[in-house]
């Protein structure tokens, strides 16, 4: 179970657009395993689990580590998860035994609401409290985890970066003319 990857998942969770059944299995596109499950409720369910989980996004961004610990806690108490050990194989010698956090009878949106807060859970008790963040750019409210060694992460994405980056080089030469 890596779960930074599942902390990944979690802040992509919250930029997606889950408007619907459709819109959850393009979210899911590199999982097409899961496909087949996916039903209109799993996309409500998500929404408003992401309406749960954002904040604890916001309040890492801000350095309240109290306010994403209280957060989480509430989550996984509305969203009990039960991880339990797997192996594809393992017991034949051809596999490793590995962590799941929700059993083959769960939604995908169990799933996915399982995974995202074990794998915030894990970072934040691994990592620390503000390694989530909200993007810095202008006009984007997208969420990331930052695990870079320094904690110097500030944007969702390369795209928002550059955008930003080069909107500052324009300021500075705009502002070195004017003067």
């Amino acid at each position: 179970m890596d779960f930074v990857r599942y902390a990944e998942r979690s802040a992509g969770l919250v930029n997606a657009d889950l408007a619907d059944a459709e819109h959850l299995l393009q979210f899911l596109d590199e999982r097409r395993w899961l496909h087949a499950s996916v039903v209109e409720r799993d996309a409500a369910a998500l929404r408003r689990f992401v309406k749960d989980v954002r904040p604890v996004f916001e309040a890492s961004n801000a350095g309240d580590e109290q306010g994403v610990v209280s957060r989480l806690n509430d989550l996984l108490a509305k969203h009990p998860v039960t991880p339990y050990i797997a192996g594809h194989g393992a017991d034949t010698g051809e596999g490793r035994w590995h962590m799941h956090v929700a059993d083959r009878q769960s939604s995908v949106s169990e799933l996915l609401i399982a995974e995202s807060l074990m794998g915030l859970s894990t970072l934040v008790c691994d990592l620390g409290a503000t390694r989530l963040g909200v993007c810095d750019a202008n006009n984007c409210d997208n969420v990331f985890v930052d695990t870079s060694p320094n904690q110097s992460r500030r944007y969702c994405s390369d795209r928002c970066s550059s955008r930003a980056n080069v909107a500052a080089y324009r300021a500075r030469q705009k502002a070195a003319h004017v003067g």
